[in-house]
Order: C-alpha cells, then sequence, then structure tokens
C-alpha cells in the first residue's frame, strides 16, 4: 500500500510517477538488493538508471531539469523504493537531501549551476556530518576550517558518511578557527575531486549494505569562497534544519520496510501449515498481523503529515521528529515480528524478512537515533 492517505487525490501525472517508480523498484531493484546485501556492493551501479527515471532530481525545480515534486510526493517515491530496495532509498533520500540544500541555502548563481545537474549521476551528493567524537553532539565536530585568500582550508575527518565513496559533492559542518563560540560554525560544499581528500569505506554493516559508508579524510582541502552554505558562522543551525528535512525520507524508508515486512509476513501466514491449518488463522499470529499493521498505518500518517508540514512552510522539527521515531520503531517492530511469524525459515538469509530486520535496525540511528527524537519533542513541547 502507498504512503498517500486514501483520502488524498494526486494529479494524473504524480500518480503515473508513483506507479513507475513502483514498477521499476520491483523489476529492476529487489535481486540487486539481495546482491548487493550479499556481497556489500554499492547501489551506484544503478545511478545512471535512477538518473534517467529522474528519481535523482525528485524535488529539483522543473525549469532545473528535475521532477520538482512537492515534499510529500517525494516521501511517497522514498516509501515505494524502500519497500523493494532499502538501500537505494537512503542513497536517494542522502542525495536529495544535499540538493534541498543547494536549493534553499546556496547563492545564485552557483544555485542553478548546480541543480542544472542535480539530476544527473555525475553530481551525486553526501552528507557529511559526524566524527567519531559527533555523533548525536554535532556541536562537538572537530573539522576545522581556516579562512585563507579566496576560501576555505579544512582539516578534519568525517565518518558514516552515507554516499561517501562515490559523491562528488559533500555538504560539510566545519569549526572556524578563531571565531567566537556563537559563529563558531560553517557550511560548505566541498567538491569530491578536491586535493586532498581521501575515502575509506566502511565494511561489516549489520544491513541497508548497498548503501555507501565511509569515512572522509580532509588534508588541508581547499573549498572557494563561492562554496559557503549560508551565513557564516551559522552552519549548526543550516545542519538541523536540513536534519530536520531529512528524518521525514528516514521516516519513508522505515514505512517502506516496514511495508515489505508486513506483505511478507501476511503472504507467508496464507500459505505455510500447522496442525491441519494455516497459521494465519492462529491467534497469536494474527495479532502480529494486526499490530503490524496498526503501526504501519500510524506511521505512514505522521510521516505524512512531516512532509506536508514541510510543503507548507511550517516549523517542522517536532512533526518531524515524531514521524521519524514512530516510522523507525514501528520497522524494527514488525520485522522482528515478520521473522516471528516465519520461525526458522526467517532465521536464514535465504529468507528476505531475515535481510529487512537488519535493514530496519539501522533507521532508528542515523539521521538521528530514537533517543535524539525524544529529547527534541520533549524540548519543543516545553518551549511552546
Amino acid at each position: 500500500m502507498p504512503l498517500i492517505p486514501p483520502d488524498v487525490q494526486l494529479g494524473d501525472d504524480e500518480s503515473a510517477l508513483l506507479a513507475a517508480t513502483r514498477e521499476f523498484a520491483e523489476k529492476e531493484l529487489l535481486e540487486r538488493d539481495r546482491a548487493w546485501d550479499k556481497h556489500e556492493a554499492s547501489v551506484v551501479e544503478v545511478l545512471p538508471q535512477l538518473a534517467e527515471m529522474g528519481l535523482l532530481g525528485i524535488l529539483v525545480p522543473a525549469e532545473l531539469n528535475g521532477l520538482g515534486c512537492s515534499y510529500p510526493v517525494y516521501a511517497a517515491m522514498i516509501h515505494e523504493l524502500a519497500v523493494w530496495s532499502p538501500a537505494t532509498a537512503v542513497t536517494v533520500a542522502v542525495h536529495s537531501m544535499v540538493g534541498g540544500i543547494v536549493n534553499h541555502f546556496v547563492r545564485e548563481p552557483l544555485r542553478s549551476e548546480l541543480l542544472a545537474n542535480w539530476s544527473q549521476a555525475e553530481s551525486f551528493g553526501a552528507f557529511a556530518l559526524s566524527e567519531a567524537g559527533a555523533g548525536s553532539d554535532a556541536a562537538a565536530s572537530k573539522t576545522e576550517a581556516v579562512e585563507v585568500e579566496g576560501g576555505f582550508r579544512l582539516t578534519g575527518e568525517k565518518m558514516w558518511v552515507s554516499n561517501g565513496l562515490n559523491a562528488r559533492w559533500f555538504f560539510v559542518l566545519a569549526h572556524l578557527r578563531g571565531a567566537p563560540s556563537e559563529k563558531a560554525f560553517c557550511t560548505l560544499l566541498m567538491d569530491g575531486n578536491a586535493e586532498g581528500l581521501t575515502r575509506s569505506e566502511i565494511h561489516g554493516k549489520m544491513g541497508i549494505r548497498g548503501s555507501e559508508t565511509a569515512v572522509i579524510h580532509l588534508n588541508d582541502v581547499f573549498v572557494p569562497d563561492r562554496y559557503l552554505v549560508g551565513a557564516r558562522g551559522q552552519g549548526l543551525a543550516a545542519c538541523l534544519k536540513s536534519l530536520g528535512r531529512g528524518r521525514v525520507g528516514i521516516g519513508a524508508q522505515a514505512t517502506g520496510i516496514a511495508e515489505a515486512c508486513l506483505n511478507e509476513m501476511v503472504s507467508y501466514a496464507r500459505q505455510r501449515e500447522q496442525f491441519g491449518q494455516p497459521i494465519g488463522q492462529f491467534q497469536a499470529i494474527g495479532d502480529m498481523i494486526a499490530q503490524s499493521a496498526v503501526e504501519l498505518a500510524a506511521a505512514k500518517a505522521l510521516v505524512w503529515r512531516a512532509a506536508c508540514d514541510i510543503e507548507a512552510g511550517f516549523n517542522n522539527r517536532t512533526s518531524s521528529s515524531m514521524a521519524k521515531l514512530c516510522a523507525s520503531e514501528a520497522a524494527n517492530r514488525i520485522a522482528y515480528r515478520a521473522v516471528q511469524v516465519f520461525g526458522g525459515a526467517g532465521y536464514v538469509n535465504e529468507s528476505r524478512v531475515e535481510q529487512l530486520y537488519r535493514d530496519a535496525r539501522v533507521t532508528s540511528i542515523y539521521e538521528g537515533t530514537s533517543e535524539i527524537q525524544r529529547l527534541v519533542i520533549a524540548r519543543e513541547l516545553a518551549e511552546h
């Protein structure tokens, strides 16, 4: 079932786009996603196909060669991708998040120059915020930017960079040397071809193995002035605002994973027989399926609401955190139940629910852990 509420009517073009995304993901991505998981290979092999489908430019304005979709339709498309390939969904979501940063924070004429090519595989984007000692606490970032003639010199190391192995553009948070604490950070768009930038692959992830995860080493990397994103000294605020939008994408990824788990669970419960009847007829199995359906519906509603808030221009921190928290936690519970319904058959990697169980786990970690989402929600409610 789609992310879109049943009472919402999309235009013909939007409906056709979602249907095409669903068909493409099922036919072209499902088996590849299974292979990426097995071999720890990267989704970048399908970047040209994603570009041809327009999926690398979902949020890019139509006048700049993108699809120009609304944020709710974007979330619905991430959901459809995640049903069949969670790794592709997060890859597109991170690329789109960086594209959104370019659209909202980068000054002209650079904004239009970059976005005009953002729908192409050659403009692959990555988000470089976390460090070994700075995960949830972004203000602990040690990557340093030194102002020099014509720009900045960056030195440091970024961890857990999604899309990091093949990205052309990196959105980077850095600490400004010598700046007062209230203006300590800046955000920059860094060219992946810049001298002094090296990349190391992170191996052995539990799940989402098709999604690239890298360590980015910066050794005196020069970034020209024109690639400063937003106001000098306001980098942390730009990062947090971007994360608020990105969390909706991860929420949509989580609902897609949960949808796949529920589909697998229902199908197996119909065909697997024990004691002379399909196991779906046993109350214990029926209860797990029913509870999963309820939690998935609630998660979809929160993700859709948060996406609509973004589209309307509302302060979306609370709704985005609620959506991400609910969807990621629900995905983990539903994946657990899916394995339980499959029993021993779900405990081996020949079964897709085994992979989905592992894939679901990271949704409650990246783009802000569940604990951080609860902290954000509580603080926002206390302030208002």
